[in-house]
């Protein structure tokens, strides 16, 4: 007869990360699924955090570590695998992947987001050559270049200042006349004579022979197009949820998984934390508190059946 679990996390970020420790410490039977090779989540691709309490200025591959190193160290399971949907039998639930079925009596969603894409010619044809959605990861490749990140929020921002440290120009495109992030990244941004902003603007196709060589770039307000020589394109226009998968078994606005603080959702002994719920803000110590929140209703609901 196969195991049946208390919980069975899906996803290691730091959501997935946070409810497996809080999991050991309650001495539940848990089990974590990660799709990737390496735990962390989206944190993997950030050069430094310097917003996460009490760890000031970690790099981000590092503080994923910490919470991995953590959650081993009280006897976290972990198994890679992919989750193809989940089947709700009465009180059991069924996490069916593409290796395994896993019986579970509740289950934490914590599959995080990814990155969006432009949707413009050139795009998916110079991924891997020129394009790029992680400046942490490639933008070592692009030293003494030109290039350009796409978006205005704070990654966006965060990846132009990172990759004025190593390239020769570095070209910030907003389709807007303001940006969208922390008012102390902008004043650093600002600061750096190799950025050049280019406002009220979006890119209409990367263009390149082998590998990206330019972007044909347009002004939304003048409807003046230009083009714009460079090795790489950064692309940091937001994230969309990872919930395809539970499409019909939970509520959900916009693709995000319906669930409060509590990360209580609309199918019972179900759970989504960090990025994949509805929140106001998706940080690091917010998708960590999620974790905790998770396994505290999971224990409530267990108590109760």
């Amino acid at each position: 007869m196969a195991e049946k679990y208390d919980v069975v996390i899906i996803g290691s970020g730091p959501a997935g990360l946070a409810a497996a420790i809080y999991a050991e410490r309650a001495e539940l039977n848990s089990i974590v699924i990660e799709k990737n090779v390496v735990s962390g989540g989206q944190v993997l691709t950030t050069y430094e955090v310097d917003n996460y309490p009490g760890v000031k200025g970690i790099g981000g591959y590092d503080l994923g570590m910490k919470f991995r190193d953590h959650a081993d160290g009280l006897g976290a399971t972990f198994v890679e695998d992919e989750v193809v949907r989940i089947e709700t039998e009465g009180k059991t639930k069924k996490v069916v992947c593409e290796n395994d079925t896993y019986e579970t009596s509740t289950v934490i969603i914590a599959t995080g987001a990814s990155h969006r894409k432009l949707g413009v010619p050139g795009e998916e044809e110079f991924s891997g050559m020129g394009v790029s959605y992680c400046a942490t990861c490639d933008g070592a490749f692009f030293r003494n270049k030109t290039t350009a990140v796409v978006g205005g929020g704070d990654v966006a921002i965060e990846d132009a200042i990172f990759l004025a440290r190593l390239c020769k120009k570095v070209y910030l495109i907003h389709r807007r006349d303001e940006l969208r992030g922390a008012k102390s990244l902008q004043k650093k941004l600002m600061s750096l004579e190799n950025v050049e902003i280019i406002w009220d603007s979006v890119v209409d196709a990367i263009v390149g022979e082998d590998k990206v060589e330019s972007i044909a770039v347009s002004n939304v307000k003048t409807g003046e197009k230009k083009n714009l020589e460079l090795q790489g394109v950064f692309v940091a226009v937001g994230i969309s949820p990872n919930s395809r998968m539970f499409e019909g078994l939970v509520e959900m606005d916009g693709g995000y998984i319906k669930a409060g603080e509590d990360c209580v959702t609309s199918c019972p002994g179900i759970f989504a934390a960090g990025d994949v719920r509805t929140k106001g803000l998706r940080q690091i110590v917010t998708a960590v508190a999620d974790g905790a929140n998770a396994i505290t209703s999971v224990e409530r609901y267990l108590a109760e059946e």
